[in-house]
């Protein structure tokens, strides 16, 4: 895979880490609405509704990271991104997921705004984990996963779907794990365009708010 995670220390000290970098951002959170009759998303632990009992397993990655990466394969130019990811709740039994993306030139200065997915990681009694992704692409996709450790989870595609507009997608797989005791890292591989799954996408980021 492209530029791999360093293999995660002990579980528990990357989590007792990333609790103790988290108190430089432990005042932020999403923006939320006073107003709002239903609880707000919470990307910080010490707000909002409590985290579901069957999330747990996903405790770690609740915030909003932020960093850079790369996308490669055999079809474009390699290419260097920013990226802002966020896992938050509202105290049912899921984890939302968004991410943000945009190309960087040789200079790390923004060239424009890039990949954008949405989805929910639906972690089941089984300790596995279903993941539902939509791309802004037109591709949508079921993963399914589990833990690797206390601090890695690995997934795979079950389903793909594209509309008529979209690139061929057959296939993906995602690694991400907590690494230097408590930024996140994750990489991808994916099948596309009549190519084989292949590295396409990593990052490194670090948590700005949770």
């Amino acid at each position: 895979m492209t530029t791999p995670p360093p293999e995660p220390g002990s579980g528990d000290a990357a989590v007792r880490a990333a609790a103790e970098r988290a108190n430089a951002t432990r005042e932020r959170n999403l923006p939320q609405w006073p107003d709002l009759p239903i609880p707000n998303d919470t990307a910080n632990l010490r707000d909002g509704a409590n985290l579901n009992d069957a999330c747990l397993a996903l405790l770690p990655l609740i915030g909003v990271w932020r960093g850079e990466g790369e996308v490669v394969y055999p079809t474009i130019e390699p290419q260097h991104f920013g990226q802002q990811v966020i896992f938050a709740h509202d105290g049912r039994p899921f984890v939302y997921y968004e991410s943000r993306a945009w190309l960087l030139d040789a200079d790390g200065k923004v060239i424009r705004p890039a990949a954008r997915e949405v989805g929910w990681w639906r972690p089941r009694p089984d300790d596995t984990i279903e993941v539902l992704l939509a791309q802004a692409t037109g591709i949508i996709e079921i993963f399914y996963g589990e833990p690797r450790t206390q601090t890695s989870w690995e997934l795979a595609t079950d389903v793909t779907m594209r509309t008529q507009s979209a690139k061929e997608v057959t296939g993906a797989k995602r690694l991400y794990g907590l690494v230097n005791n408590g930024d996140l890292a994750y990489v991808e591989e994916r099948a596309m365009v009549g190519q084989p799954l292949q590295p396409h996408t990593s990052a490194y980021l670090r948590r700005i708010a949770g």
